[in-house]
Protein backbone atom coordinates (compact mmCIF):
# COMPACT_ATOMS: atom_id res chain seq x y z
CA UNK A 1 0.00 0.00 0.00
CA UNK A 2 1.25 3.48 -0.83
CA UNK A 3 2.04 6.04 1.85
CA UNK A 4 -1.11 7.98 0.90
CA UNK A 5 -3.16 4.78 1.21
CA UNK A 6 -1.71 4.10 4.66
CA UNK A 7 -2.56 7.62 5.77
CA UNK A 8 -6.11 7.27 4.48
CA UNK A 9 -6.55 3.93 6.26
CA UNK A 10 -5.31 5.43 9.52
CA UNK A 11 -7.69 8.36 9.09
CA UNK A 12 -10.66 6.04 8.62
CA UNK A 13 -9.61 4.03 11.68
CA UNK A 14 -9.52 7.28 13.64
CA UNK A 15 -13.07 8.03 12.54
CA UNK A 16 -14.25 4.53 13.47
CA UNK A 17 -12.44 4.79 16.80
CA UNK A 18 -14.09 8.11 17.62
CA UNK A 19 -17.47 6.54 16.88
CA UNK A 20 -16.57 3.59 19.13
CA UNK A 21 -15.88 6.08 21.91
CA UNK A 22 -19.03 8.12 21.37
CA UNK A 23 -21.58 5.27 21.16
CA UNK A 24 -21.27 4.32 24.85
CA UNK A 25 -19.40 7.46 25.89
CA UNK A 26 -22.24 9.98 25.51
CA UNK A 27 -25.16 7.54 25.28
CA UNK A 28 -26.97 8.67 28.41
CA UNK A 29 -25.68 12.01 29.60
CA UNK A 30 -26.38 13.97 26.40
CA UNK A 31 -29.75 14.25 24.60
CA UNK A 32 -30.00 11.39 22.07
CA UNK A 33 -26.39 10.63 22.95
CA UNK A 34 -26.67 7.05 21.73
CA UNK A 35 -27.14 8.40 18.17
CA UNK A 36 -24.06 10.63 17.95
CA UNK A 37 -21.50 7.90 17.36
CA UNK A 38 -23.85 6.06 15.00
CA UNK A 39 -24.27 9.20 12.88
CA UNK A 40 -20.49 9.69 12.71
CA UNK A 41 -19.96 6.05 11.76
CA UNK A 42 -22.56 6.31 8.98
CA UNK A 43 -20.94 9.48 7.66
CA UNK A 44 -17.52 7.79 7.58
CA UNK A 45 -19.00 4.71 5.92
CA UNK A 46 -20.65 6.73 3.15
CA UNK A 47 -17.64 8.95 2.44
CA UNK A 48 -15.23 6.03 2.63
CA UNK A 49 -17.36 3.66 0.55
CA UNK A 50 -14.75 3.30 -2.25
CA UNK A 51 -12.39 1.80 0.32
CA UNK A 52 -14.70 -0.94 1.61
CA UNK A 53 -17.19 -1.56 -1.22
CA UNK A 54 -16.66 -5.01 -2.72
CA UNK A 55 -14.31 -6.08 0.05
CA UNK A 56 -14.82 -9.78 0.99
CA UNK A 57 -16.57 -10.28 4.32
CA UNK A 58 -15.71 -12.96 6.85
CA UNK A 59 -18.34 -15.53 7.77
CA UNK A 60 -19.26 -13.86 11.06
CA UNK A 61 -19.82 -10.48 9.43
CA UNK A 62 -21.95 -12.08 6.70
CA UNK A 63 -24.15 -13.77 9.31
CA UNK A 64 -24.48 -10.57 11.30
CA UNK A 65 -25.37 -8.66 8.12
CA UNK A 66 -28.11 -11.14 7.22
CA UNK A 67 -29.48 -10.96 10.75
CA UNK A 68 -29.59 -7.14 10.73
CA UNK A 69 -31.31 -7.17 7.32
CA UNK A 70 -33.89 -9.69 8.58
CA UNK A 71 -34.61 -7.53 11.61
CA UNK A 72 -35.06 -4.49 9.37
CA UNK A 73 -37.71 -6.44 7.47
CA UNK A 74 -39.37 -7.60 10.68
CA UNK A 75 -39.63 -4.11 12.20
CA UNK A 76 -40.98 -2.71 8.94
CA UNK A 77 -43.79 -5.21 8.35
CA UNK A 78 -47.27 -5.15 9.81
CA UNK A 79 -47.83 -8.87 10.03
CA UNK A 80 -51.48 -8.94 11.07
CA UNK A 81 -54.67 -9.18 9.03
CA UNK A 82 -53.77 -6.01 7.09
CA UNK A 83 -50.36 -7.24 5.99
CA UNK A 84 -48.06 -4.61 4.55
CA UNK A 85 -45.37 -2.08 5.35
CA UNK A 86 -45.64 -0.10 8.57
CA UNK A 87 -43.35 2.55 9.95
CA UNK A 88 -40.03 3.00 8.16
CA UNK A 89 -38.20 4.52 11.15
CA UNK A 90 -36.81 1.35 12.75
CA UNK A 91 -36.02 -0.42 9.42
CA UNK A 92 -34.02 2.59 8.20
CA UNK A 93 -31.84 2.45 11.33
CA UNK A 94 -31.07 -1.21 10.65
CA UNK A 95 -30.40 -0.68 6.96
CA UNK A 96 -28.09 2.23 7.85
CA UNK A 97 -26.19 -0.06 10.21
CA UNK A 98 -25.16 -2.37 7.36
CA UNK A 99 -22.69 0.01 5.65
CA UNK A 100 -21.50 0.99 9.15
CA UNK A 101 -20.74 -2.67 9.87
CA UNK A 102 -18.86 -3.19 6.61
CA UNK A 103 -16.90 0.02 7.17
CA UNK A 104 -16.05 -0.93 10.76
CA UNK A 105 -14.72 -4.31 9.63
CA UNK A 106 -12.63 -2.67 6.89
CA UNK A 107 -11.35 0.10 9.20
CA UNK A 108 -11.42 -1.57 12.64
CA UNK A 109 -11.87 0.83 15.56
CA UNK A 110 -9.18 0.69 18.21
CA UNK A 111 -10.42 -1.30 21.21
CA UNK A 112 -9.07 1.32 23.59
CA UNK A 113 -11.49 3.88 22.19
CA UNK A 114 -14.31 1.59 23.26
CA UNK A 115 -12.80 1.15 26.73
CA UNK A 116 -12.56 4.93 27.08
CA UNK A 117 -16.16 5.30 25.95
CA UNK A 118 -17.38 2.79 28.53
CA UNK A 119 -15.50 4.62 31.29
CA UNK A 120 -16.73 8.08 30.30
CA UNK A 121 -20.24 6.80 29.63
CA UNK A 122 -20.53 5.23 33.07
CA UNK A 123 -19.08 8.28 34.80
CA UNK A 124 -21.39 10.68 32.93
CA UNK A 125 -24.45 8.54 33.60
CA UNK A 126 -23.78 8.25 37.32
CA UNK A 127 -23.02 11.96 37.76
CA UNK A 128 -26.16 12.98 35.86
CA UNK A 129 -28.24 10.61 37.97
CA UNK A 130 -26.81 12.11 41.16
CA UNK A 131 -27.58 15.64 39.95
CA UNK A 132 -31.15 14.70 39.03
CA UNK A 133 -31.86 12.76 42.23
CA UNK A 134 -29.97 14.74 44.89
CA UNK A 135 -29.58 18.13 43.18
CA UNK A 136 -32.91 18.55 41.38
CA UNK A 137 -34.70 16.23 43.87
CA UNK A 138 -36.45 14.23 41.19
CA UNK A 139 -38.14 11.08 42.39
CA UNK A 140 -36.17 8.93 39.94
CA UNK A 141 -33.17 9.65 37.73
CA UNK A 142 -34.11 9.36 34.07
CA UNK A 143 -31.48 11.29 32.12
CA UNK A 144 -32.96 12.32 28.78
CA UNK A 145 -35.13 9.22 28.35
CA UNK A 146 -37.40 7.30 30.74
CA UNK A 147 -36.18 5.88 34.05
CA UNK A 148 -36.31 2.22 32.97
CA UNK A 149 -34.29 2.68 29.77
CA UNK A 150 -31.86 4.98 31.55
CA UNK A 151 -31.34 2.69 34.52
CA UNK A 152 -30.90 -0.45 32.45
CA UNK A 153 -28.46 1.08 29.98
CA UNK A 154 -26.51 2.70 32.82
CA UNK A 155 -26.24 -0.71 34.45
CA UNK A 156 -25.10 -2.28 31.17
CA UNK A 157 -22.41 0.35 30.55
CA UNK A 158 -21.20 -0.01 34.14
CA UNK A 159 -20.99 -3.81 33.83
CA UNK A 160 -19.12 -3.51 30.53
CA UNK A 161 -16.59 -1.22 32.18
CA UNK A 162 -16.12 -3.69 35.04
CA UNK A 163 -15.61 -6.77 32.84
CA UNK A 164 -13.12 -4.78 30.76
CA UNK A 165 -11.29 -3.81 33.93
CA UNK A 166 -11.15 -7.44 35.06
CA UNK A 167 -9.95 -8.80 31.71
CA UNK A 168 -7.30 -6.12 31.12
CA UNK A 169 -6.15 -5.59 34.71
CA UNK A 170 -2.53 -6.63 34.18
CA UNK A 171 -2.19 -4.55 31.00
CA UNK A 172 -3.60 -1.32 32.40
CA UNK A 173 -1.79 1.45 34.21
CA UNK A 174 -3.17 2.59 37.61
CA UNK A 175 -4.86 5.69 36.08
CA UNK A 176 -6.53 3.51 33.46
CA UNK A 177 -7.77 1.11 36.13
CA UNK A 178 -9.13 4.02 38.12
CA UNK A 179 -10.96 5.41 35.09
CA UNK A 180 -12.66 2.10 34.26
CA UNK A 181 -13.46 1.47 37.93
CA UNK A 182 -15.09 4.90 38.15
CA UNK A 183 -17.12 4.12 35.05
CA UNK A 184 -18.26 0.85 36.58
CA UNK A 185 -19.15 2.33 39.97
CA UNK A 186 -20.96 5.37 38.62
CA UNK A 187 -22.75 3.37 35.93
CA UNK A 188 -24.25 1.14 38.59
CA UNK A 189 -25.05 4.15 40.77
CA UNK A 190 -26.93 5.66 37.84
CA UNK A 191 -28.98 2.48 37.59
CA UNK A 192 -29.71 2.40 41.32
CA UNK A 193 -30.79 6.05 41.38
CA UNK A 194 -33.21 5.36 38.55
CA UNK A 195 -34.87 2.90 40.97
CA UNK A 196 -35.33 0.45 38.11
CA UNK A 197 -35.88 -2.97 39.63
CA UNK A 198 -36.40 -5.14 36.56
CA UNK A 199 -33.00 -4.50 35.03
CA UNK A 200 -31.24 -6.01 37.98
CA UNK A 201 -32.74 -9.36 37.00
CA UNK A 202 -30.10 -9.27 34.27
CA UNK A 203 -27.44 -9.80 36.95
CA UNK A 204 -29.04 -13.14 37.82
CA UNK A 205 -28.44 -14.23 34.23
CA UNK A 206 -25.10 -12.52 33.61
CA UNK A 207 -23.22 -13.48 36.79
CA UNK A 208 -23.35 -17.31 36.45
CA UNK A 209 -22.68 -17.22 32.70
CA UNK A 210 -19.59 -15.08 33.16
CA UNK A 211 -18.42 -17.27 36.05
CA UNK A 212 -18.70 -20.39 33.88
CA UNK A 213 -17.04 -18.73 30.87
CA UNK A 214 -14.02 -17.53 32.82
CA UNK A 215 -13.68 -20.75 34.82
CA UNK A 216 -13.72 -22.87 31.65
CA UNK A 217 -10.99 -20.71 30.17
CA UNK A 218 -8.81 -21.19 33.26
CA UNK A 219 -9.28 -17.53 34.16
CA UNK A 220 -10.15 -17.81 37.82
CA UNK A 221 -8.19 -14.65 38.57
CA UNK A 222 -10.28 -12.61 36.11
CA UNK A 223 -13.47 -14.09 37.54
CA UNK A 224 -12.34 -13.21 41.04
CA UNK A 225 -11.45 -9.66 40.02
CA UNK A 226 -14.82 -9.23 38.33
CA UNK A 227 -16.66 -10.47 41.42
CA UNK A 228 -14.62 -8.23 43.70
CA UNK A 229 -15.18 -5.25 41.41
CA UNK A 230 -18.93 -5.80 41.46
CA UNK A 231 -19.02 -6.28 45.23
CA UNK A 232 -16.91 -3.16 45.80
CA UNK A 233 -19.14 -1.19 43.44
CA UNK A 234 -22.29 -2.17 45.32
CA UNK A 235 -20.67 -1.25 48.64
CA UNK A 236 -19.59 2.14 47.30
CA UNK A 237 -23.02 2.76 45.81
CA UNK A 238 -24.95 1.82 48.95
CA UNK A 239 -24.67 5.19 50.78
CA UNK A 240 -26.09 7.00 47.74
CA UNK A 241 -28.94 4.64 47.03
CA UNK A 242 -29.95 2.51 50.01
CA UNK A 243 -33.00 4.57 51.04
CA UNK A 244 -34.59 4.64 47.60
CA UNK A 245 -33.63 1.06 46.75
CA UNK A 246 -34.97 -0.36 50.00
CA UNK A 247 -38.29 1.38 49.42
CA UNK A 248 -38.60 0.14 45.87
CA UNK A 249 -37.74 -3.44 46.81
CA UNK A 250 -40.24 -3.37 49.68
CA UNK A 251 -43.00 -2.64 47.15
CA UNK A 252 -42.34 -5.86 45.24
CA UNK A 253 -43.95 -8.20 47.76
CA UNK A 254 -46.93 -5.95 48.40
CA UNK A 255 -47.62 -5.38 44.69
CA UNK A 256 -47.40 -9.10 43.87
CA UNK A 257 -49.67 -9.93 46.80
CA UNK A 258 -52.18 -7.25 45.77
CA UNK A 259 -52.44 -8.69 42.26
CA UNK A 260 -52.68 -12.32 43.37
CA UNK A 261 -55.28 -11.68 46.08
CA UNK A 262 -57.27 -8.75 44.67
CA UNK A 263 -56.32 -8.62 40.98
CA UNK A 264 -54.99 -5.10 41.54
CA UNK A 265 -53.52 -4.09 38.20
CA UNK A 266 -52.93 -0.46 39.16
CA UNK A 267 -49.41 -1.07 40.51
CA UNK A 268 -46.18 -1.34 38.50
CA UNK A 269 -45.99 -5.10 38.91
CA UNK A 270 -49.76 -5.57 38.69
CA UNK A 271 -50.03 -3.92 35.28
CA UNK A 272 -47.13 -6.06 34.04
CA UNK A 273 -48.91 -9.24 35.09
CA UNK A 274 -52.08 -7.98 33.39
CA UNK A 275 -50.19 -7.14 30.20
CA UNK A 276 -48.44 -10.51 30.10
CA UNK A 277 -51.72 -12.36 30.45
CA UNK A 278 -53.36 -10.27 27.74
CA UNK A 279 -50.39 -10.63 25.36
CA UNK A 280 -50.38 -14.40 25.83
CA UNK A 281 -54.07 -14.64 24.93
CA UNK A 282 -53.69 -12.32 21.93
CA UNK A 283 -50.69 -14.27 20.63
CA UNK A 284 -52.49 -17.58 21.08
CA UNK A 285 -55.35 -16.32 18.91
CA UNK A 286 -52.99 -15.40 16.04
CA UNK A 287 -49.92 -17.58 16.80
CA UNK A 288 -48.11 -17.44 13.46
CA UNK A 289 -47.98 -13.75 12.52
CA UNK A 290 -49.64 -11.95 15.43
CA UNK A 291 -51.85 -8.86 15.27
CA UNK A 292 -49.40 -6.50 13.58
CA UNK A 293 -50.80 -3.01 13.06
CA UNK A 294 -54.10 -4.04 14.65
CA UNK A 295 -52.44 -4.71 18.01
CA UNK A 296 -53.65 -1.52 19.75
CA UNK A 297 -57.18 -1.76 18.35
CA UNK A 298 -57.50 -5.38 19.42
CA UNK A 299 -56.18 -4.56 22.87
CA UNK A 300 -58.81 -1.81 23.23
CA UNK A 301 -61.54 -4.18 22.03
CA UNK A 302 -60.62 -6.76 24.66
CA UNK A 303 -60.57 -4.14 27.41
CA UNK A 304 -64.04 -2.98 26.33
CA UNK A 305 -65.19 -6.60 26.47
CA UNK A 306 -63.94 -6.89 30.04
CA UNK A 307 -61.13 -9.28 29.18
CA UNK A 308 -58.38 -7.03 30.59
CA UNK A 309 -58.04 -4.14 33.01
CA UNK A 310 -58.19 -0.67 31.39
CA UNK A 311 -54.73 0.09 32.85
CA UNK A 312 -53.17 -1.73 29.87
CA UNK A 313 -54.37 1.03 27.55
CA UNK A 314 -52.00 3.47 29.26
CA UNK A 315 -48.98 1.63 27.83
CA UNK A 316 -47.97 0.89 24.25
CA UNK A 317 -46.25 -2.44 24.89
CA UNK A 318 -46.60 -5.53 27.08
CA UNK A 319 -43.54 -4.97 29.33
CA UNK A 320 -42.01 -8.26 28.24
CA UNK A 321 -39.97 -8.49 25.04
CA UNK A 322 -41.00 -11.99 23.96
CA UNK A 323 -44.65 -11.69 25.00
CA UNK A 324 -44.99 -8.36 23.20
CA UNK A 325 -43.41 -9.82 20.06
CA UNK A 326 -45.68 -12.89 20.26
CA UNK A 327 -48.80 -10.70 20.36
CA UNK A 328 -47.62 -8.34 17.59
CA UNK A 329 -45.74 -10.59 15.16
CA UNK A 330 -46.42 -14.14 16.33
CA UNK A 331 -44.01 -17.04 16.43
CA UNK A 332 -42.20 -15.78 13.32
CA UNK A 333 -41.30 -12.59 15.17
CA UNK A 334 -40.35 -14.47 18.32
CA UNK A 335 -38.00 -16.72 16.34
CA UNK A 336 -36.25 -13.75 14.71
CA UNK A 337 -35.98 -11.91 18.03
CA UNK A 338 -34.38 -14.96 19.63
CA UNK A 339 -31.91 -15.16 16.76
CA UNK A 340 -31.14 -11.46 17.26
CA UNK A 341 -30.03 -12.35 20.79
CA UNK A 342 -28.49 -15.78 20.30
CA UNK A 343 -26.49 -15.23 17.10
CA UNK A 344 -24.36 -12.41 18.61
CA UNK A 345 -23.95 -14.51 21.74
CA UNK A 346 -22.55 -17.29 19.55
CA UNK A 347 -20.46 -14.95 17.36
CA UNK A 348 -18.75 -13.31 20.36
CA UNK A 349 -18.50 -16.34 22.63
CA UNK A 350 -14.85 -16.36 23.86
CA UNK A 351 -13.68 -19.63 22.34
CA UNK A 352 -9.91 -20.35 22.46
CA UNK A 353 -9.60 -19.60 18.73
CA UNK A 354 -11.50 -16.32 19.02
CA UNK A 355 -9.43 -14.92 21.88
CA UNK A 356 -6.07 -16.27 20.75
CA UNK A 357 -3.47 -13.58 20.15
CA UNK A 358 -1.24 -13.31 17.11
CA UNK A 359 1.83 -14.32 19.10
CA UNK A 360 0.71 -17.84 19.90
CA UNK A 361 -1.81 -19.98 21.74
CA UNK A 362 -2.12 -17.78 24.82
CA UNK A 363 -5.38 -15.81 25.12
CA UNK A 364 -5.04 -12.16 24.21
CA UNK A 365 -6.62 -10.05 27.01
CA UNK A 366 -7.83 -7.38 24.58
CA UNK A 367 -9.68 -9.87 22.40
CA UNK A 368 -11.05 -11.54 25.54
CA UNK A 369 -12.35 -8.18 26.80
CA UNK A 370 -14.04 -7.52 23.42
CA UNK A 371 -15.72 -10.92 23.50
CA UNK A 372 -16.90 -10.40 27.08
CA UNK A 373 -18.39 -7.02 26.20
CA UNK A 374 -19.96 -8.64 23.12
CA UNK A 375 -21.73 -11.43 25.01
CA UNK A 376 -22.73 -9.11 27.83
CA UNK A 377 -24.83 -7.11 25.37
CA UNK A 378 -27.37 -9.85 24.42
CA UNK A 379 -27.29 -11.42 27.88
CA UNK A 380 -28.23 -8.12 29.52
CA UNK A 381 -30.93 -7.41 26.93
CA UNK A 382 -32.45 -10.83 27.59
CA UNK A 383 -32.59 -9.95 31.29
CA UNK A 384 -33.97 -6.47 30.62
CA UNK A 385 -36.60 -7.94 28.32
CA UNK A 386 -38.20 -9.89 31.14
CA UNK A 387 -39.92 -6.74 32.42
CA UNK A 388 -39.44 -4.18 29.63
CA UNK A 389 -39.79 -4.05 25.85
CA UNK A 390 -36.41 -2.52 25.17
CA UNK A 391 -36.90 -2.48 21.41
CA UNK A 392 -39.98 -0.31 21.77
CA UNK A 393 -37.58 2.59 22.35
CA UNK A 394 -35.04 4.28 20.11
CA UNK A 395 -32.35 3.98 22.79
CA UNK A 396 -32.87 0.22 22.92
CA UNK A 397 -32.49 -0.20 19.17
CA UNK A 398 -29.54 2.15 18.73
CA UNK A 399 -27.38 0.98 21.61
CA UNK A 400 -27.74 -2.73 20.86
CA UNK A 401 -27.41 -2.40 17.10
CA UNK A 402 -24.36 -0.14 16.99
CA UNK A 403 -22.55 -1.81 19.87
CA UNK A 404 -22.80 -5.02 17.81
CA UNK A 405 -21.22 -3.13 14.91
CA UNK A 406 -18.38 -1.75 17.03
CA UNK A 407 -17.50 -5.03 18.73
CA UNK A 408 -17.54 -6.96 15.44
CA UNK A 409 -15.40 -4.29 13.82
CA UNK A 410 -12.89 -4.17 16.68
CA UNK A 411 -12.51 -7.95 16.62
CA UNK A 412 -11.58 -7.68 12.94
CA UNK A 413 -8.54 -5.58 13.85
CA UNK A 414 -5.00 -6.72 14.63
CA UNK A 415 -4.84 -9.24 17.45
CA UNK A 416 -1.36 -8.30 18.56
CA UNK A 417 -1.38 -5.78 21.39
CA UNK A 418 -4.02 -3.31 20.22
CA UNK A 419 -3.78 0.12 21.81
CA UNK A 420 -5.75 0.73 24.96
CA UNK A 421 -6.48 4.28 23.88
CA UNK A 422 -7.65 5.38 27.32
CA UNK A 423 -7.16 9.12 27.68
CA UNK A 424 -4.20 8.99 30.02
CA UNK A 425 -1.51 8.92 27.38
CA UNK A 426 -0.42 5.30 27.84
CA UNK A 427 -1.16 2.34 25.61
CA UNK A 428 -2.06 -0.91 27.29
CA UNK A 429 0.02 -3.89 26.42
CA UNK A 430 2.87 -1.80 25.09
Amino acid sequence: MSRAGVRQTLAWRQGASLAAFLIPGVALWLPSGYSWGAALLLLCALIGAPGWWGRPLDAGTRRLSLLIAAMALLWGLDTGPHFGFGSAEAPLKYLAALPCLWFAVAAPPRPGALWAGLAVGGIGSGLLAMVQRHGLHLERAHGFTNAVQYGDLSLLIGLMALVTLAALWLRLTPPQRLLLAAGGVLGLIGSLLSQTRGGWLALVLVAPVFGIVLARRGMAAQAGRAALALAATLLLAWPFTHTELAGRLALVNSEVQAYVEHHDASTSIGQRFEHWQLAAHMGADRPLLGWGGDYEAEKARRVAAGQADPVVLEFTHAHNELMDMFARRGLVGVALLLLYMLVPLWLFWPTPARVRGAAGDAPDPVRLALCLVGILLPLAYIGFGLTQVFFAHNSGHMFYLFMLVIVQGALAGPAAAPEAGLPVGVAAGR
